[in-house]
């Protein structure tokens, strides 16, 4: 077990932005973090296993779902908070970050936003405790960045249907008890289905091998002609928009989450190279290092400031896809870069699970990629300032 040595930084006084109530939700996830998960993650990441305990704790401190509204088992609480909440879990590690946005932004927003009132009372609330952990596809084995090429389909038979295909690279997915799939209809519309664990014909493999997110659970979901009740259809949109919608939602909390990565690096970083003495003296007082940390900080905390407005638009209902896109993009990469500088301040420790830089460096690896790869999201801005596509 390691001591959780982590102290937050604020350099351009962020807090006074934030509510009272942002700054006790905050600090209950900081405050929990620190006591259940900090001291298994390595041990945890290094089996390459998801530490299934800490799911109930999860629920409690609002990391399902949270802006959920109450009478669904929510917290009802704004975008801001959300965030907050993803900062704090992906600042230990961003497979936990992913279980919670998984279950928040991929699975409880559709049925949120699209499903029928009979589906949010029946899920809702088993999802916001934990109870039930779900998860979400859409990515194929042939289709990543392209989507709307997806070869999983639902046939109607009469009172159900029948949902053939397969999704890859899907977190929760080997011990998940739904699944929200999206496929094509015999009309190539896309829908969405939930698809519960016990369905005949429904197989979640894990994916072993990861060198990244080892301390989150991957799989692949596999439907061989699987019995849909027509009840289990989301009714209220259909269309790829419906699945980039839930998207938005899940980048929009790794913007959040890439700044707790990159505050964990820093923080690890700045205290290092106060206590590492070399030549007589801290490494701290030599001016590449001092380059390195003004960097470091000056980056986090633009992003912290594009990350906050983005909230406060989320909030009033008016961000873009863009907008969100151009946050995930800036901040994971700023990330991983802090990262790497992180990781050559500590030297050869670096490369140590003493420390925590290189589990977040390979971790960074997979975020950069995932939730739309980082080149995909340059061409949405790109589409956005230019409105000419450049996809292909």
């Amino acid at each position: 077990m390691s001591t959780d040595r982590y102290e937050a930084h604020d350099y351009y006084n962020m807090d006074d932005l934030l509510t009272e109530e942002h700054k006790l939700i905050r600090d209950a996830a900081r405050a929990w973090v620190k006591k259940e998960v900090s001291p298994i993650i390595e041990d945890y990441y290094e089996r390459a296993e998801f530490p299934s305990q800490i799911v109930p704790g999860l629920g409690e401190i609002g990391g399902f779902g949270p802006y959920i509204p109450v009478e669904y088992g929510g917290a009802g609480l704004d975008q801001i908070s959300y965030g907050l909440i993803m900062q704090e879990l992906e600042r230990c590690d961003s497979g936990l970050r992913s279980t919670s946005s998984v279950q928040s932004s991929l699975v409880m927003y559709p049925i949120w936003k699209f499903g029928s009132e009979e589906q949010r009372q029946k899920y809702l609330p088993k999802l916001a405790t934990g109870e039930y952990i779900g998860c979400f596809g859409l990515t194929e084995p042939d289709h990543g960045s392209n989507p709307g090429g997806m070869l999983s389909n639902i046939k109607d038979a009469g009172d159900h249907y029948i949902l053939n295909g397969a999704k890859m690279w899907i977190s929760n997915a080997p011990f998940a008890h739904l699944a929200v799939v999206w496929a094509k209809n015999e009309e190539g519309r896309i829908k969405g289905v939930i698809v519960e664990r016990e369905m005949e014909g429904f197989e979640t493999p894990t994916m072993h091998g990861k060198h990244s997110l080892r301390a989150s659970t991957t799989g692949e979901l596999i439907f061989n002609n699987v019995k849909i009740p027509k009840e289990n259809i989301l009714p209220g949109k259909d269309g790829l928009g419906a699945p980039l919608l839930c998207l938005d939602s899940a980048r929009y909390g790794i913007a959040w989450g890439a700044i707790g990565s990159a505050l964990d690096c820093y923080d690890s970083a700045l205290r290092y190279s106060k206590e590492r003495i070399q030549f007589d003296k801290p490494i701290a007082s030599f001016q590449l290092i001092q380059k390195k940390l003004a960097e470091m900080i000056t980056e986090i905390t633009k992003a912290q400031l594009l990350t906050f407005r983005l909230g406060q638009l989320r909030n009033d209902g008016k961000a873009t896809s863009a907008q969100i896109s151009m946050a995930k993009r800036n901040n994971v990469e700023m990330a991983l870069k802090v990262a790497r500088e992180a990781r050559q301040i500590h030297g050869a420790m670096g490369i140590t699970n003493e420390y925590s830089i290189m589990r977040h460096m390979a971790n960074l690896e997979s975020v950069i990629t995932y939730e739309g790869t980082h080149d995909i999201h340059l061409l949405i801005t790109g589409l956005d300032v230019t409105g000419i596509p450049a996809f292909n």
